[in-house]
């Protein structure tokens, strides 16, 4: 399971809050790393949310010629399909 933007910004600011308020130099220091890798993970997690409605919007275009009419769904069953539809 991928991680929300969401999330992923308020762990950056989680962070960036930390490394503000620290007393010691290595806390500052990797806070503040901890808040760019947050910020990056945010970044990808926003282009993969992004593209979600438009996979989904692609996945029914694809999918729409496979479905089969009733029709044709009951000609298949039959062993022989033509049969009583000699005008169809």
């Amino acid at each position: 399971m991928y991680p929300s933007s969401a999330l992923c910004r308020a762990q950056e600011a989680y962070h960036r809050d930390r490394a503000a308020a620290a007393l010691l130099d290595n806390v500052r220091s990797v806070a503040a790393k901890a808040a760019v890798a947050w910020s990056n993970v945010a970044r990808v997690a926003e282009r993969r949310e992004a593209r979600h409605p438009q996979a989904r919007q692609a996945a029914g275009i694809m999918e729409a010629p496979t479905r089969r009419t009733r029709d044709e769904e009951d000609r298949s069953f039959s062993e022989n399909p033509d049969r009583g539809f000699a005008n169809g």
